[in-house]
């Protein structure tokens, strides 16, 4: 079993940028979720509400080897100019929410240039905000971490696994209900495991795993939403795989795919890197 692929996702619903290695920080890979699109309510807006979020293209800013370092992002997407942005270090602050139900994450405000440029591109009136104290970041829920886990402007927990055999035999049951088969890009994932088995995840629920040099707690199943009937390169929404999910992972009420990480400790994780359960 081994690391086949390496994500992250600068902006909050926005794209992924592939990596070949990751540092792994206490509250996520770096450059994961460190920048969000907030509405006039100063809460997150992700595809859940803005399925054109994924046309959202950012890159690392120029001289810089990733997005979400010291230097700020580039927004990109088709059609449009790129506009640079710098990682705001002074001004405003905001208190914003990645749901209306957590507490507030103070954020610095990118500026009105990035603000405008979204808003033309998400044809609503937005802004982008940084995440620039991390250790001052969420608390993952209580009843999976503890009260030192961290996590950035993803939706509850520092990383997401998931297993590409996994999604082999979703595909089989797509094919199965005369369905095309779903890329891995719709679930977001952070890493990426092949040679496990189908379903062997849910065997790590509890335990902990470790991929290359970095350990991780296992804590909890994904429980998935609308995002994954959003097609990652067009934006355009669907209905599967959600269907065929209802039919084959269904628990109460909950639909599931990958796993939630919590690191033990820091370290870089790569391709090709062995993964495996520890007893």
């Amino acid at each position: 079993m081994r690391v086949a692929s390496i994500h992250t996702y600068p902006v909050k619903g926005g794209r992924r940028l592939d990596h070949d290695a990751a540092p792994v920080e206490p509250w996520g890979l770096a450059g994961d979720r460190r920048w969000m699109v907030v509405g006039p309510d100063l809460v997150a807006l992700t595809q859940r509400q803005l399925p054109g979020l994924a046309l959202l293209r950012p890159a690392p800013y120029p001289g810089r080897s990733r997005p979400g370092a010291a230097g700020g992002i580039s927004l990109r997407a088709p059609g449009r100019t790129a506009l640079d942005v710098p990682e705001p270090t002074t001004g405003d602050r905001l208190a914003v929410r990645v749901f209306t139900h957590q507490p507030p994450v103070p954020v610095r405000v990118a500026g009105p240039d990035a603000d405008a440029w979204l808003s033309d591109l998400l044809h609503r009136p937005v802004r982008l905000v940084w995440l620039d104290e991390p250790t001052a970041a969420r608390q993952v829920n209580q009843e999976y971490g503890s009260p030192d886990d961290r996590v950035s402007l993803a939706d509850g927990y520092p990383l997401l696994l998931a297993n590409a055999d996994s999604l082999a035999d979703l595909n089989t049951g797509l094919a199965g209900a005369a369905e095309e088969p779903v890329p891995m890009t719709r679930f977001r994932p952070n890493l990426v495991v092949d040679g496990a088995g189908p379903w062997a995840e849910d065997s790590w629920l509890g335990g902990r795993l470790r991929v290359g040099p970095v350990t991780f707690r296992v804590v909890k199943p994904c429980v998935r939403c609308v995002v994954t009937t959003v097609d990652q390169e067009t934006g355009v929404k669907g209905q599967q795989p959600l269907r065929v999910l209802a039919d084959r992972r269904r628990v109460g009420q909950d639909l599931l795919f990958g796993v939630h990480l919590i690191p033990d400790v820091t370290g870089t994780v790569r391709c090709g890197d062995p993964v495996g359960p520890l007893t």
